[in-house]
């Protein structure tokens, strides 16, 4: 029944009314009347080991971007603006957003495309900041002409094909980043088959450079990363285990990840002689370069020298980054509103881009961040928020029974992430590299589930091993293999097009994945065969016992049109 619901609402977020801001207004009336269940749902315990998981994982990309966004941009935007910007967009979007279970926040495409026009700017000596805001403006001018033509529906040409390209190579970036920032402490703390000795002097270039000169920095800052992944990782399957009852698995698991920081927190206190790097948290409310800028942003630049022509030129950058949030909001929805899932309160695509959209106009007026549904994030704000069934005959899978579905965990995060400032004494305390364990557990979890990633080990699985899924069963395997192949291809295209000078136009290169899919795929494939392909389902990972943790597996009925023996070949 729930998903029968669910799947109603899905129908009608897309459906095209013909009038103007006919979508927004079915969004506002369709979800609003659902309010105070969204407050009455989070009166649970899993909400709150969720906000505390979440909590880490938002302010551990707002810390490590930040850092990214400072660096490449000299300082004009760092840590305390994206601290701002995600608590204030968090907030208001977790308030009005019609899927609230979406964490808003920064991402690597946005940092792609923060570094691309900065460095833009810079060469055609524009002022960036100015020029963010008038960007700003043209986004919320294209949001709104977007909303008022219901503009949304043109997600329904976003297929699996395109989500599963995007949600690996987020995953892929959070990956990447991870062991990155680790290379870069055993970088700066080598492993030397000889050390200097320093005489103890009180001055304090000696001392620095003894920290500098540690080697166990490096090793300590391995265990700890490695240490918080494994930890989450373990109490994570240990939920489905058969010992000891199954609510204390429940609770274990569900505060796995705040049991793991604070486990590591314990290691790297109990080894007091060795340097690690730990949060850097601003300590006072203020902007990252208070010499360079201010936190309003003058439209017409300083000595009001900002040239007319790029208050026009800005539209084009505008374009871009607004495909950049349509693309990153629409595809994060759709992974999450998976039917497989069992949500039952459904979306609104018209009021998530309108928010996000006019939101981002008053962060270019400030000089903070742009910010978008975090796919990362959501999948896992969503799958802390997942309440298995009670499954306990021998050989029977876990299943989703529902989903908690409510706003309070998405406020409460983003009220937590603005005060970080004024819990930056404690925050201080903990070590990055447990940021970097987080990090990592966020990328490995979230490409279990994704089909390309399942189709990417069954190529080196032996084909009569294969498990029965729709893929498997109506395709022949070396087409199974061709068509991950080429998601791959692309993956890897839209990797070298964010590395390169030409990153301002990674969205662009991003949409172009769907037109690849819709009239390229076909020539090589059969229609059936890309139904089979770009299917929607869900195949996490699973334990021993061979139980789901996060989803149903799908399972043909008697009258599938199952694929006679050479499929398997």
């Amino acid at each position: 029944m729930c998903v029968e619901l669910r799947e109603d609402v899905e129908v009608d977020s897309l459906e095209r009314t013909n009038r103007l801001f006919g979508g927004l207004i079915r969004d506002v009336r369709r979800r609003y009347p659902q309010y105070l269940s969204d407050i009455r749902d989070a009166f649970n315990v899993q909400c709150l080991a969720a906000i505390i998981f979440i909590y880490f994982a938002a302010l551990s990309p707002a810390i490590t971007f930040g850092g990214l966004l400072g660096a490449k941009t000299e300082g004009l935007i760092g840590v305390s603006e994206l601290i701002v910007s995600t608590s204030i967009m968090g907030i208001v979007f977790s308030l009005l957003g019609a899927q609230p279970l979406l964490i808003i926040g920064f991402t690597g495409p946005l940092l792609v495309f923060e570094e691309a026009f900065y460095n833009f700017s810079k060469d055609q000596h524009i002022d960036y900041l100015t020029g963010r805001v008038w960007i700003g403006f043209w986004l919320m001018f294209i949001v709104l002409i977007a909303v008022a033509l219901e503009g949304s529906f043109l997600v329904r040409y976003v297929t699996p094909f395109t989500q599963e390209i995007f949600a690996f190579l987020i995953s892929a970036i959070f990956i990447y980043e991870t062991f990155k920032n680790l290379l870069i402490v055993f970088a700066a703390h080598p492993l030397l088959k000889s050390y200097p000795v320093f005489p103890e002097l009180e001055g304090n270039v000696t001392k620095d450079l003894v920290v500098i000169m540690q080697p166990n920095t490096a090793l300590l800052s391995l265990v700890l990363m490695v240490g918080t992944f494994f930890t989450a990782y373990f109490l994570r399957k240990f939920r489905n285990s058969r010992f000891p009852s199954q609510e204390v698995r429940r609770t274990i698991g569900d505060f796995g990840i705040p049991i793991a920081i604070l486990v590591m927190l314990l290691v790297d206190i109990s080894v007091p002689d060795t340097y690690t790097e730990k949060l850097n948290v601003p300590l006072h409310f203020s902007v990252t370069a208070p010499e360079k800028r201010r936190w309003f942003i003058h439209p017409l630049g300083k000595d009001n020298g900002f040239p007319i022509w790029m208050i026009f030129g800005a539209a084009i950058p505008a374009i871009l980054l607004f495909i950049l949030i349509f693309m990153e909001t629409n595809i994060t929805t759709l992974i999450v509103s998976k039917k497989e899932r069992h949500l039952v309160k459904g979306s609104g695509f018209h009021l998530d881009l309108l928010l996000i959209g006019v939101g981002g106009g008053f962060c270019g007026i400030f000089g903070l961040p742009w910010q978008a549904a975090a796919t990362v994030r959501s999948i896992a704000h969503v799958n802390a928020l997942t309440v298995m069934s009670n499954s306990t005959a021998p050989g029977e899978k876990f299943r989703i029974q529902e989903v908690k579905e409510q706003r309070v965990t998405g406020i409460v995060v983003a009220v937590l992430v603005g005060l970080s400032v004024v819990m930056s004494q404690v925050l201080r305390m903990i070590p990055m590299a447990v940021l970097f364990g987080i990090f990592l557990y966020m990328g490995v979890t979230s490409l279990t589930g994704i089909q390309i990633y399942e189709r990417l080990l069954l190529m080196f699985v032996p084909s009569k091993l294969h498990p029965d899924h729709v893929y498997v069963t109506k395709v022949r395997t070396w087409k199974m293999n061709m068509f991950t192949c080429i998601q791959l291809f692309c993956i890897t295209i839209l990797w070298i097009i964010k590395s390169t000078i030409i990153s301002l136009a990674f969205p662009f290169f991003l949409i172009l994945t769907v037109p690849t899919r819709r009239y390229l795929l076909p020539k090589i494939f059969h229609e059936r065969e890309l139904m089979a392909l770009d299917s929607d389902e869900i195949h996490p990972n699973f334990d021993e016992d061979g139980h789901d943790e996060y989803s149903e597996m799908h399972m043909p009925s008697d009258g599938d049109q199952r694929c006679s023996s050479p499929c398997s070949l």
